[in-house]
């Protein structure tokens, strides 16, 4: 019997989850991705009521990881490298508080390391604004409907896959080489 590789467990909105999905598919050490709901005050939302932007709730990705190969601080940068942490309630074309900068932490370690994180960016001047990333307790995840899982996989030749999900994934392509499946022969 194989055992399973120790795991953890991070958080992250950061507009559509599907981009978010694809990406951190591709790293080395990620062991699943979930596309769902989270942050918000209604009971197994569904994506319509999500959308309608009535339920508080984010579109986050629950990435299941060993860390024992990737970091959760290193899921921060691939995170803060992959959306816009400077606009509030929205990504692009994505607007609403679904579409939110989003960490919910899973303990203390985490929390503090995105405060950390938040805290360095800020002063390095990356971005041309103050980050307005929301850095809250996980209180429950929601599993989104089948259709949006492994969104991309599915669908790489839908117009919202090829102008918004393939150049991210290029972006995490290049700064982030080292930390991908296909660098390690691992597909």
């Amino acid at each position: 019997m194989t055992e399973s590789p120790p795991s953890a467990v991070a958080t992250f909105g950061g507009g559509c989850f599907w981009c978010l999905d694809a990406a951190f598919r591709e790293l080395i050490g990620v062991l699943e991705v979930e596309s769902g709901y989270a942050g918000g005050h209604v009971q197994a939302p569904s994506y319509e009521q999500v959308c309608a932007g009535t339920t508080d709730h984010a579109e986050v990705v629950r990435v299941r990881f060993d860390p024992s190969v990737i970091a959760f601080e290193d899921l921060l940068r691939v995170f803060f490298t992959l959306h816009d942490p400077t606009t509030l309630d929205r990504q692009g074309a994505d607007v609403g508080t679904q579409y939110r900068s989003i960490v919910l932490h899973h303990d203390e370690a985490q929390r503090a390391a995105v405060e950390a994180m938040i805290g360095e960016l800020d002063e390095s001047g990356v971005f041309e604004g103050p980050l307005v990333t929301e850095v809250a307790p996980i209180d429950g995840f929601h599993p989104a409907e089948a259709y949006h899982q492994d969104y991309r996989a599915r669908n790489a030749e839908q117009s919202y896959c090829r102008v918004v999900i393939d150049p991210k994934l290029a972006k995490l392509r290049r700064a982030f080489t080292h930390r991908l499946r296909s660098a390690a022969g691992d597909v």
